[in-house]
């Protein structure tokens, strides 16, 4: 009973967070919250609004089945054409679920229109994803094709970003990754007369797939 409350909780604390208009400028995190003792649901609702308010796309998926069903449909009605997969594990499983995807890097640069990527870390104080060079997705399809599209799991949820680097350690230790970087939200930039432009140094659009393995 408590599990099921919990996560109407969650599910629905999501949902009215899913329903605020997104600010046009997202505001300056508050590093003086005490996050370290949240639970894991309070983790995702927490990280759900900072990543809402960076711009973000958002989609919450109970299982993977469900994550290939959003996808399709997302695909469909953004008429995306070309779906650039690097990493072998994602072609596989989209192989399986029936979602056809590039890995041509020949036509990269004149299709790249959306790519699929996974990340190491979901920082919930931020709302930001913590990516790294060590997957086969490497650096240009995280910076390159207008969408961006990412697949994580509410388990990599961790509470700051010194902890998604220390994750980063413990999962490569003397491998560290040559590029680290922290993605909160579309690419955005204000530098001529004061108007922000979306998209202008990388993806016009970030969205994420949030796959919840806790339920159990």
């Amino acid at each position: 009973m408590y599990e099921a409350k919990t996560k109407e909780i969650v599910l629905r604390r999501v949902r009215e967070a899913l329903a605020k208009p997104a600010p046009f400028l997202p505001p300056t995190p508050d590093f003086t919250s005490p996050l370290h003792h949240a639970s894991t649901d309070d983790m995702s609702v927490i990280f759900v609004e900072n990543f809402l308010k960076n711009s973000g796309a958002f989609f919450y998926c109970e299982t993977e089945e469900d994550f290939f069903d959003q996808l399709y449909k997302f695909r469909h009605e953004q008429n995306i054409q070309h779906l650039f997969v690097w990493e072998a594990n994602l072609q596989k499983a989209l192989y399986h679920a029936g979602i056809e995807y590039t890995d041509s890097e020949q036509d990269f640069l004149a299709k790249a229109e959306a790519s699929l990527t996974t990340c190491e870390a979901l920082i919930t104080r931020t709302g930001s994803l913590l990516i790294s060079s060590a997957n086969a997705g490497g650096r240009r399809l995280t910076v390159y094709p207008e969408t961006h599209i990412v697949i994580a799991k509410a388990s990599q949820l961790v509470p700051d970003i010194k902890d998604g680097l220390q994750h980063l350690r413990n999962k490569y230790k003397d491998n560290f990754p040559s590029m680290v970087s922290l993605v909160s939200g579309p690419s955005r930039t204000a530098d001529i007369e004061k108007t922000l432009v979306m998209g202008a140094h990388g993806p016009k659009q970030l969205v994420l797939f949030l796959i919840d393995d806790l339920q159990n």
